[in-house]
């Protein structure tokens, strides 16, 4: 707890370095949508890492994950009760499979940092459950992103989050969405600063603090990254070290992106749009800069 009390510093980037960002984020954003495309039934964890990194390294970058503190992939691939870290290994996908895919590269020293989830065989092949737990996932991260404000505070992301996911399963209960019965956000999992090195000061608690944390400067860059849950926020991690699952055996989502904030607004380095649709949808200032 004491570490939300303090104020971090929020390192800020020159424009030359966050176009320098923005390749090594295009770089994650190409990697996942190939990853996401071969996520069939039939194809193993493994076989999709050496697809991953084969991409990362085809575009002249460098995995972030792979050696980090002993990872043993280029991707992290959770499935199911697998919240994150998930090592890439033997475990053969099948259809309605809820997979969440997270990429890391560098690019010139600079690291992009983005995951999404998806159901194996497409929407139709997920249980609605899960496909509620998808989408609104997705929802509270561009929530997220948008409570980032240039001169704001940090912590405002971590209440439009919850704020999201709290608004998105009273929608779910009241139309009798089955399986839907609670959502949690993970707490021990938390957003972070980005640049030079894949994690950074400060960390970015998903969820409503007391503190409203440190100002965002322009130039600032942030990995944002919620993880929700069908159920608990109580998880524990595998033999492999890293692996982390729910305790209740409840499914989860995983979804991120690393944000720049500009000087009139903000900039999603690991969209391929830049996060233009994203940012408009959630009320946000589209504002890249120009390379």
């Amino acid at each position: 707890m004491s570490l939300l009390r303090r104020r971090p510093r929020i390192e800020a980037k020159t424009p030359e370095q966050l176009l320098a960002m923005r390749r090594a984020g295009l770089v994650v954003a190409d990697t996942l949508a190939l990853v996401r495309e071969r996520a069939v039934a039939g194809t193993s964890t493994r076989e999709l890492d050496v697809l991953g990194e084969e991409s990362i390294r085809t575009a002249g970058a460098t995995p972030s994950f792979l050696g980090y503190h002993g990872f043993r992939g280029s991707l992290c691939i959770s499935v199911n009760d697998e919240v994150v870290h998930g090592v890439p290994g033997e475990r053969v996908l099948a259809d309605g499979d809820l997979v969440s895919i997270d990429c890391g590269a560098i690019v010139d020293g600079w690291h992009g940092d983005a995951a999404l989830t998806l159901v194996v065989g497409g929407r139709e092949s997920g249980t609605a459950a899960d496909v509620a737990l998808m989408d609104d996932t997705e929802a509270c991260l561009w929530a997220g992103i948008a409570a980032l404000r240039p001169g704001g505070r940090l912590f405002m992301v971590g209440e439009a989050i919850e704020t999201s996911v709290d608004e998105a399963l009273e929608r779910r209960r009241a139309a009798g969405v089955p399986g839907v019965e609670a959502y949690g956000i993970l707490e021990d999992y938390t957003g972070h600063g980005i640049g030079r090195e894949m994690h950074m000061e400060p960390h970015v608690p998903n969820y409503a603090v007391t503190s409203s944390g440190p100002q965002v400067p322009v130039g600032a860059t942030l990995a944002i990254e919620p993880m929700v849950t069908l159920g608990t926020i109580e998880t524990s991690t595998l033999a492999d070290d890293w692996t982390v699952v729910t305790d209740d055996g409840s499914r989860a989502a995983h979804w991120e992106h690393t944000v720049a904030v500009t000087d009139r607004g903000l900039w999603v380095l690991t969209a391929h749009d830049g996060g233009e649709s994203g940012l408009s949808g959630a009320g946000a200032v589209f504002a890249p800069l120009s390379d």
